[in-house]
């Protein structure tokens, strides 16, 4: 075999086992997360496959004045992304005629980028009021506690607020999985009910 030819095998190996590695790369749905309450105002959701845990999504709220302020924490494993986070939060006893007001505080930004981008919308057919929050940069690969919901309820007897997240999460490694988390909270807050 003389230079040029070998050559010639070795690009060819290269380009196959690159057009190989996209395929690699495994896309996992965590849905059945365990629940871990310190109280009825105060939970987490805990994403794991068998081998580890991949995030958690945790709500610790409290009532002001009849407003549920509401911070959010969510962690997610080393070697892994935030690229979206989308929550739906309605109030189970008056989601259809007395849906509360839910705005998120601050999308704060990070120290090198803008802010993230975040769309608040009611959709046609689900209860509840929709935010997706994206474009997340450098607070992508970080755990994030600086999200912050307040809900204002309608209706004086609503006391249980539920919330719905879905976490996308990127692998940084070819050879790892993707992940999308989903799960869903309901916490109570008694002192609405007047």
């Amino acid at each position: 075999m003389n230079r040029r030819e070998c050559l010639a095998a070795v690009c060819s190996t290269g380009v196959v086992a690159t057009a190989g590695c996209s395929a690699i790369r495994s896309e996992q749905t965590l849905s059945d997360p365990t629940v871990h309450a310190d109280s009825s105002r105060r939970k987490t959701l805990i994403f794991a496959t068998t081998n580890e845990e991949v995030g958690k999504f945790g709500v610790n709220g409290r009532v002001d004045s009849g407003i549920i302020d509401a911070p959010i924490e969510i962690w997610h494993r080393e070697g892994t992304v935030v690229t979206s986070i989308t929550f739906r939060i309605w109030m189970p006893e008056v989601a259809r005629e007395s849906p509360p007001k839910v705005a998120l505080v601050s999308p704060v930004e990070g120290d090198r980028s803008p802010p993230p981008s975040v769309a608040l919308y009611t959709p046609d057919r689900t209860l509840g009021t929709v935010i997706e929050v994206s474009d997340l940069d450098d607070l992508a690969d970080e755990s994030i506690s600086i999200l912050n919901l307040i809900v204002k309820p309608v209706a004086e007897t609503a006391t249980k607020l539920n919330i719905h997240t879905t976490i996308e999460l990127t692998s940084s490694d070819i050879l790892e999985s993707n992940y999308t988390l989903n799960g869903a909270l309901q916490l109570t807050y008694p002192e609405l009910d007047n």
